[in-house]
């Protein structure tokens, strides 16, 4: 019996380590609204919403060479405009590290306090997995991408319902 392959999300021959920016997009496990709601138009985020939004805003601060230009959570997803820049010569534990590696450690932080919220009564309740397995990225090539992805960023609210990780699973 042959299993079937998981397709790769990732560039093929495209070095991740490499300054640049990069959009991301990382949904909840089947896409469950586990961060809030959209309420006239607004992302009004849940306490658990607030905890993974200051983790993902805490990523510049414990890893030199990355910084977020823009960011905004969903109820079952975040998008973010990552910059990874360094001069390859970083010292310390973590010199320098693929954009899987960042999404990562950010996934297993905020799993492990999400589960701490649950046992707390803080977070809505979930089954076995936050984080989908995966997440999607996009180089950005230039500054008219640039401006659309940060525009769409923006926007991501008003269209909730015509956005294509939109779910009624609340």
């Amino acid at each position: 019996m042959e299993l079937s392959q998981r397709k790769l999300q990732r560039l093929k021959n495209y070095d991740y380590n490499q300054n640049g920016l990069y959009f991301i997009t990382i949904c909840t496990q089947n896409r469950l609204h586990l961060f809030g709601r959209i309420e006239n138009a607004w992302m009004i985020l849940n306490n658990a919403g607030k905890m993974v939004l200051d983790k993902f805003e805490e990523i510049p601060e414990f890893y030199p060479g990355i910084s977020i230009d823009k960011c905004i959570i969903m109820p079952n997803h975040l998008h973010a405009i990552l910059r990874i820049q360094h001069d390859g010569t970083a010292q310390g534990p973590l010199p320098t590290m693929r954009l899987s590696e960042y999404i990562h450690r950010f996934k297993t932080l905020t799993t492990k306090l999400y589960i701490d919220g649950v046992r707390d009564g803080n977070y809505p309740t979930f089954n076995k997995k936050v984080w989908q397995q995966s997440y999607y990225d996009r180089i950005i090539r230039d500054e008219t991408e640039y401006e659309k992805i940060w525009e769409y960023i923006d926007t991501n609210p008003l269209k909730w319902e015509l956005d294509k990780y939109y779910s009624d699973n609340e």
